[in-house]
């Protein structure tokens, strides 16, 4: 597959590193390195799908011209709009012209997290009771001094988006009411600590019950979870990138009494980004688009903006 990269940035030359010689060509209106400044500068029989790694407010408009033009498509998450809308009209676009449109969640293949959607649907752990997600960097002052990234809901969006996208991956979508537990700006113009969360949804096979915590105040960058459950809990401490990573499973002793414990630890570098490729190259060839994953992260994520306004 031939494939361009629009946004040469951090995050596009992760994606320029990933497609390596599948890559033909670059766009980035702002950096002297890339081949053209425009994605309608490239011709269009010159590639098969687009790689797009661009702030937010541009994304909608690139991709409509691309799945417009039969181009799959593999955008940086998160995918808003300002309506349902917007993207309701943008998925049928791609449907339409045959091209899938893939938002990136990356996180999905770090392998710790493969592992407890794995354990998860094996039924080990029995009835899931609650989740708790932390999700954190120290990137308070580089944001502030950004251009473009220290406005709106701030950290809401940017690793929020991660967090419900996980719990998408383990859980399925819950149709439980999301609620801001707080919400704080310590250092920056926008909210730079926020913990949210959902009860569940009601019953004994409703959803978990979610608490989520996201910070660009955590001087080490750092990321856990911890699932607790009717015979046992399992944990993720760490991501790969920032390793070790480590996924321990604990199965409950009845009445009561320590857990027999399993843990598996990895050091290794981030093999996400190459998996997540090979990802998109499949659903590509599988006609599989994932817009109504973002459907349901943008809706909830519009209720924590409004509650914080």
């Amino acid at each position: 597959m031939r494939v361009i990269v629009v946004g040469l940035g951090v995050q596009g030359r992760k994606r320029l590193a990933a497609a390596g010689a599948e890559a033909v060509a670059t766009v980035d209106p702002f950096n002297r390195e890339a081949q053209y400044t425009g994605v309608q500068d490239v011709p269009l029989a010159a590639f098969d799908a687009a790689l797009v790694c661009t702030p937010d407010e541009a994304k909608l408009e690139l991709l409509t011209y691309l799945l417009s033009n039969g181009k799959h498509v593999l955008v940086e998450k998160p995918l808003f709009a300002a309506s349902r809308a917007q993207l309701d009209a943008l998925k049928a676009v791609a449907g339409s012209h045959g091209a899938v449109c893939y938002t990136a969640y990356n996180h999905r293949f770090e392998p710790h997290f493969v592992r407890m959607k794995a354990l998860i649907e094996s039924g080990r752990l029995g009835r899931i009771y609650s989740a708790r997600l932390f999700y954190g960097n120290g990137t308070a002052r580089l944001v502030r001094d950004s251009a473009w990234r220290d406005r709106d809901a701030g950290v809401l969006p940017d690793l929020g988006s991660h967090l419900l996208d996980t719990a998408l991956f383990w859980f399925g979508r819950t149709d439980a009411p999301f609620r801001i537990h707080s919400a704080n700006r310590f250092e920056n113009r926008a909210f730079d600590h926020v913990a949210f969360g959902a009860d569940s949804a009601g019953g004994e096979s409703g959803a978990p019950v979610l608490q989520m915590e996201v910070t660009l105040l955590s001087w080490r960058n750092h990321f856990y979870a911890d699932v607790f459950a009717e015979k046992g809990s399992a944990h993720i401490e760490s991501l790969c990138k920032w390793g070790p990573s480590t996924f321990t499973v604990r199965d409950r002793k009845l009445p009561s009494g320590r857990p027999d414990e399993e843990a598996v630890t990895l050091v290794q570098p981030d093999p996400t980004w190459a998996i997540e490729y090979d990802h998109f190259k499949a659903c590509c060839t599988r006609g599989e688009s994932n817009i109504d994953n973002d459907i349901w992260i943008d809706e909830t994520l519009r209720g924590l903006r409004a509650a914080l306004d």
